[in-house]
């Protein structure tokens, strides 16, 4: 991989309403440290894995939500007018974004609703990495800049998760709920790491 080369990664996304007339959609954009299998080759699973100090000195000024990373396609939120708000903790990237009333966010809006679109990419260029021959899992370690946070309709990494109540709202409960499971998975995998350590 080329440095300051722009790469994307998939997760979840869920539809919320706070208000009648809003069209909110909020999820995981990207999760730490919990590898994911980019792909395989003549046997050899080749993995990458998020630090959780990725994400520091990370450029966000002008995030754009889009759909597919297509730049023909509307740009429907966005960081700089703050109807695209984005905040970094110990799970990974969190995101909410507030759609722009037009026919392809209400599209959009509907689709991801109904659960036919359930799945987040967001598109970055890397600062800085560490590659594993052994393991054959790449490491980010420093994100340059976040380019944008789409709704896709495949996912990369698999590990985050909200859940929707009523079918349109997230409620305070299923959303702590959705970030227990999270916490359970993060756990079970450093489970698993010392597992695989103590048999060196």
């Amino acid at each position: 991989m080329k440095k300051f080369e722009r790469e994307y990664r998939m997760t979840d996304l869920v539809a919320a309403a706070d208000q009648e007339d809003s069209m909110i959609v909020a999820g995981y954009a990207a999760v730490f440290e919990q590898p994911t299998i980019l792909f395989e080759y003549d046997g050899i699973q080749y993995k990458e894995v998020i630090d959780k100090d990725a994400f520091v000195g990370c450029d966000m000024s002008d995030v754009c939500f889009r759909y597919n990373h297509s730049e023909n396609f509307l740009v429907l939120a966005r960081t700089r007018n703050k109807t695209l708000q984005l905040k970094v903790d110990n799970m990974g990237l969190n995101f909410r974004a507030d759609l722009a009333n037009v026919t392809a966010g209400q599209d959009l809006y509907a689709l991801i609703k109904r659960g036919d679109i359930d799945k987040t990419s967001f598109g970055f260029i890397v600062d800085e990495d560490a590659y594993d021959s052994l393991t054959h899992t790449r490491r980010i370690l420093k994100f340059k800049t976040l380019c944008d946070v789409s709704a896709v309709d495949m996912p990369a990494y698999e590990g985050t998760s909200i859940d929707v109540a009523d079918g349109s709202a997230v409620s305070a409960r299923d959303y702590f709920s959705g970030r227990i499971e999270i916490e359970k998975l993060t756990k079970e995998n450093e489970k698993r790491k010392k597992l695989y350590l103590l048999t060196f």
